[in-house]
């Protein structure tokens, strides 16, 4: 059997981390992969399955993304969810044109073959729909699983080569029977066991930190965003008292959440924080500017001197994790500006490495963000870490 995830192969959905999402919730490990991705890195990364998510292209129409069909002919169980049902149909020599009924929302899919990914299904099922397109004749080899009035076929599957596809969305919630149809894929379809859960990114995180730390302080960027919050979580549960959070009140934080990093969260976790209130510094520098990239760009290296002024706050070695910056500059940019962020982390670098602090940024930087924007839930985790009492 594979070693690898479940790879999430994204065609710009509006639900791919969802599907993620719900294929942790069955058990099975999950990554996010662009669908720009070379098939051949795909393959490199022996995913135990594969999921091609929705999209808003047309699958006819000139540069619409695609994936190659390498990944049909791979031999590992595939999984089409709306446009990527509609990719592995065209792909595979089927028939998909413009749909003579569009279906958005609620719409009762007919079920005409109980089997795979539709096992122990009812006759009929409520779905979730979103098309404009539709599959109007599945490729050789497939069976036709189910139709609705405006998709003649809106479920198929090949079990032979372990090729399936649906055109509802199964993911939202919308789709009362959607989780048991992703279920049945991974289970059933794939034969993946359920045998993971959140608390296997948190071994692993924490013991790598702790080699990586050592018995150095640390210091922790809090933006009061949950990425920021779950990534300090972690760390400290790895190191504990060797860290201390950094939360830089900004001025632009919704009314109340200020109050909350700095009392919710400490009573919560335990953790030693520093708050710098640098809001009049900030609103001032954005005073006059209306260019969002501009504003990030301020944001950044104000985070930045703003957290070189903290840093001397602490005392002895320091080892660094800018990780609430993170939330300013990457959460909602662009490519253009994550490269902008790693050249703000350089900076942040040298500015750390004048005073003599030990330097783990460039591990945390990468692989730490990494995990808590694309592998897991960050609620999730932070439930996990700090429970609620009952």
């Amino acid at each position: 059997m594979a070693n690898g995830p479940v790879l999430v192969v994204d065609f710009g959905a509006q639900y791919a981390q969802l599907i993620a999402r719900r294929v942790r919730e069955a058990g099975v490990y999950s990554e996010l992969v662009p669908h720009s991705m070379p098939v051949d890195e795909i393959l490199a990364k022996d995913p135990k399955a594969i999921i091609l998510s929705g999209g808003p292209a047309s699958v006819f129409e000139p540069g619409a993304p695609t994936i190659d069909t390498k990944v049909f002919e791979s031999g590992v169980p595939v999984l089409g969810i709306c446009y990527g049902f509609q990719v592995m149909a065209y792909e595979l020599g089927g028939k998909v044109d413009k749909a003579a009924l569009g279906e958005y929302g609620k719409t009762e899919a007919a079920i005409d073959d109980a089997e795979g990914i539709l096992a122990d299904s009812p006759t009929e099922q409520t779905t979730w729909m979103s098309h404009g397109v539709a599959v109007e004749q599945a490729p050789a080899g497939f069976t036709v699983l189910a139709h609705t009035e405006g998709a003649p076929v809106a479920a198929m599957a090949d079990e032979s080569r372990k090729l399936y596809g649906v055109q509802w969305h199964p993911e939202v919630k919308h789709s009362p029977l959607g989780q048991k149809l992703i279920e049945n894929f991974l289970h059933r379809c794939a034969a993946l066991p359920n045998d993971w859960d959140a608390s296997s990114i948190i071994e692993d995180q924490v013991k790598k930190i702790r080699e990586k730390v050592g018995d150095a302080e640390v210091i922790c960027g809090l933006s009061g965003g949950v990425d920021s919050a779950v990534a300090a979580a972690l760390v400290h549960k790895a190191i504990g008292d060797q860290l201390t959070c950094v939360f830089v009140d900004h001025g632009l934080l919704r009314k109340g959440e200020v109050e909350q990093v700095k009392h919710d969260f400490v009573a919560a976790t335990g953790i030693k924080l520093i708050t710098v209130d640098a809001a009049d510094d900030f609103l001032k520098a954005l005073k006059g500017v209306s260019e969002p990239e501009r504003k990030r760009k301020i944001i950044g290296e104000k985070f930045i001197r703003t957290f070189e002024k903290a840093q001397r706050q602490v005392t002895s070695a320091v080892a660094v994790y800018f990780g609430g910056m993170m939330n300013v500059t990457a959460a909602t940019a662009a490519n253009t500006t994550t490269n902008e962020m790693i050249a703000d982390a350089r900076c942040l670098r040298t500015i750390c490495s004048k005073s003599a602090m030990v330097n783990v940024l460039p591990y945390l930087f990468g692989k730490f963000s990494q995990m808590v924007y694309n592998l897991a839930p960050t609620g999730e985790l932070l439930e996990l870490l700090y429970p609620c009492e009952q």
